[in-house]
């Protein structure tokens, strides 16, 4: 399984299994990470009524982003040590097991402190996983790029997306199938099905040890490495960066300046989608009053995503990654621009709004928008990391890794706390989610409009399906 660039008669081949089995790294990311900004926010919500007799989205905003706040120093701390571990197993194979195996143990014991009703123990069990995986996250993503070349990556990334969001379907799923509360609506919802997250919790963790074993059966870091040395190397020669990137010389001021560029873009658009991820679930239980929406909305936007990992494979190819990012960002902003036009119309941010009495309208136009949803952060997700690896060297690739994910956490630090602030200080609260996610995905689209890009890309050889050579 093998798909193919060509240039100056050489051919550059990407192995389709081996980068499917590396992306199960990343389906046990997807999957922990949707199952924990799914629940978590309504087990704090309720514990938080339990015992202080009232809650509100700053709080849980700041306890969300709280955690978050370990993976700023984290992700580019593990990176530049993956970048210089050396062992038998490879240099990230060894924290990507350690990582996955902690986390499927632990894992579960978030969703045993909500069942007893400890409010500490759930926020202590929430940091001690995101701890756990900020171990491994930067290991298990800078994988690919190691063994890829840089021509390769954005098909290679879109691969490691489709396997990831599989484990974002799966976390969708099992929310949708399995929710803490049948019948119990607005703001003094109560849990009626507590043992559900347990369950949940469970099935997820079983799913992390599956993807353990598969992985470690499947990849050989060190043989790859040695495979696909002379490939690698003449990647380089390929590369998309202004000036040519080399271990021992700084970025040249033109690739410096993208380098600012697309890490103010990815701040910009992951404050924005993190913000709807946050505080969706709520969103849905209190203002539509329906949690099951919000594992609709998670199952539809990976599908989405999904289908277009494959659909589009080729499209940056054809017009470059700049475009393509750029071409996702702006289906997200017209996608919750629809959104708030449509709830405007039916009268949700009317000061006297009643969901009982005012709910008139269906909610099939919103499943159709977070379908646009989906195929715009899949353009996104699946050439904004190779644009920035882009400027690394073979030696580095962990530490500018770190880069892109210490910003990306650094912005879902900031947006539940500064959302939380804003709804909290307006009689709006959680009405004005929408408007707030889409204001900063204008601002990243403005943004990515100076990013300079090489207008010559290889010319792929395969397309649509044929692209991923799926049988």
């Amino acid at each position: 399984m093998e798909s193919k660039i060509e240039n100056n008669n050489r051919t550059l081949k990407l192995n389709i299994k081996n980068t499917f089995f590396i992306g199960l790294a990343f389906f046990a990311i997807l999957m922990l990470w949707q199952m924990y900004n799914t629940y978590c926010p309504l087990f704090l919500d309720y514990l938080l009524r339990k015992n202080f007799g009232k809650t509100n989205e700053l709080f849980i905003g700041i306890i969300m982003a709280g955690d978050n706040l370990f993976a700023i120093f984290m992700l580019p701390l593990f990176g530049k040590l993956s970048d210089k571990t050396h062992t038998k197993m490879g240099k990230r194979m060894p924290y990507i097991i350690i990582g996955m195996a902690l986390s499927a143990i632990l894992f579960p014991l978030v969703a045993v402190m909500f069942y007893i009703e400890s409010l500490v123990g759930v926020i202590i069990m929430m940091a001690v996983i995101l701890l756990i995986m900020n171990m491994y996250r930067n290991p298990a993503v800078a994988l690919m790029p190691d063994v890829t070349p840089k021509p390769l990556r954005s098909k290679a990334n879109g691969i490691i997306n489709f396997v990831g969001y599989l484990g974002a379907i799966l976390a969708g799923g099992l929310a949708l199938f399995l929710k803490i509360a049948d019948g119990s609506n607005g703001d003094d919802w109560q849990p009626t099905n507590k043992l559900n997250a347990i369950i949940a919790f469970s099935i997820a963790s079983f799913f992390m040890i599956l993807a353990l074993v598969l992985l470690v059966l499947k990849i050989k870091e060190n043989k790859l490495l040695e495979e696909n040395k002379a490939d690698i190397e003449y990647g380089e020669s390929l590369s998309q960066t202004i000036e040519q990137v080399t271990d021992n010389k700084p970025l040249s001021k033109g690739d410096l300046k993208n380098f600012f560029i697309i890490l103010l873009g990815v701040l910009l658009w992951y404050m924005s989608f993190n913000a709807i991820e946050t505080f969706n679930s709520l969103f849905c239980k209190k203002i539509l009053h329906d949690e099951a929406i919000a594992s609709t909305i998670v199952i539809i936007l990976t599908v989405s995503s999904i289908i277009t990992f494959i659909a589009a494979a080729n499209l940056p190819s054809k017009i470059g990654r700049k475009k393509t990012v750029l071409l996702g960002i702006l289906a997200l902003v017209v996608s919750f621009i629809f959104v708030i036009i449509y709830f405007a119309s039916n009268g949700v941010f009317k000061e006297d709004y009643q969901y009982q009495t005012e709910i008139g309208f269906s909610i099939i136009p919103i499943y159709i928008a977070m379908v646009v949803c989906g195929f715009g952060w899949a353009l996104i997700n699946a050439n904004s990391y190779p644009m920035l690896v882009e400027m690394s060297s073979s030696k580095n690739i962990g530490k500018f890794t770190g880069y892109y994910y210490t910003v990306s956490m650094l912005a879902q630090t900031i947006t539940p706390i500064l959302v939380g602030i804003i709804m909290y200080k307006s009689d709006a609260s959680l009405k004005l989610l929408y408007i707030y996610s889409g204001i900063l995905m204008i601002m990243a689209f403005i943004v990515m409009l100076f990013f300079k890009e090489k207008k010559h890309t290889p010319k792929e050889i395969k397309k649509g399906f044929d692209a991923l050579d799926l049988d």
